[in-house]
């Protein structure tokens, strides 16, 4: 009875086995919202100078810091 018991649970890993092998199947190169690699890293790069920018521009307004020239 337990041998039984042991053989169904046996065959059961090896079944579930079989599909994670077909998931696993190379799909290329993956797209982040249709953008390669090189494009995020440059709207990155856009994104922190702006809000370096930004908040250049806030701390100029408020008179937290003050032009060096000025």
């Amino acid at each position: 009875m337990l041998d039984d018991l042991r053989e169904q649970a046996d065959n059961i890993f090896l079944e579930d086995d079989q599909p994670e092998e077909d998931a696993l199947a190379p799909e290329g190169e993956r797209l982040f919202l249709g953008m390669t690699a090189v494009q995020r890293f440059v709207i990155a790069v856009m994104l922190f100078l702006m809000i370096c920018i930004l908040g250049s521009f806030c701390l100029l307004i408020t008179e937290r810091i003050y032009p060096p020239l000025l």
